[in-house]
């Protein structure tokens, strides 16, 4: 295997590094103020917005969490009146959890004020050149994560 030149690691280093502040900044806008969520939370509110249904076991293995932590954050979940439980209809002795009305409308809310949030940093701070610079960057970016 040839060797991995220097510049190859350092953007490797770098991309990793940005791209991960930049998931943690969107997070804290779309919690904004007050939200009452943890991270925990948090996380699995997420991945019921983005993957849709699932059982409490399914959310317990995807998060890394033992089930009776996942019920206590199902739990909380609900009292903020964000998920519904269901019977499963392949498996009536299991319930899929889905995010509520409210759930479903505070996910669009969150996914909006990212949205904006990262347009007007890019319209404030950044010149039209280094924003095509961006959009030429996120093609690349693209290219790798497609391969």
């Amino acid at each position: 295997m040839d060797e991995i030149s220097e510049s190859a690691l350092r953007a490797s280093q770098d991309v990793r590094t940005v791209v991960g502040r930049l998931r943690r900044r969107l997070r804290e806008v779309a919690s904004g103020e007050g939200a009452g969520l943890t991270p925990s939370q948090t996380a699995v509110f997420t991945r019921l917005a983005k993957e849709g249904d699932s059982s409490a076991s399914v959310l317990a293995a995807a998060e890394g969490v033992r089930p009776q932590s996942m019920a206590t954050i199902l739990a909380a979940l609900d009292g903020h009146g964000l998920i519904e439980r269901r019977p499963d209809p392949e498996d009536g002795r299991r319930q899929l959890i889905t995010l509520s009305a409210a759930g479903r409308e505070r996910a669009a809310g969150d996914r909006a004020a990212r949205g904006e949030w990262l347009a007007r940093r890019l319209q404030e701070d950044f010149t039209e050149g280094e924003r095509q610079t961006l959009i030429e960057a996120a093609a690349l970016l693209e290219r790798l994560v497609e391969r």
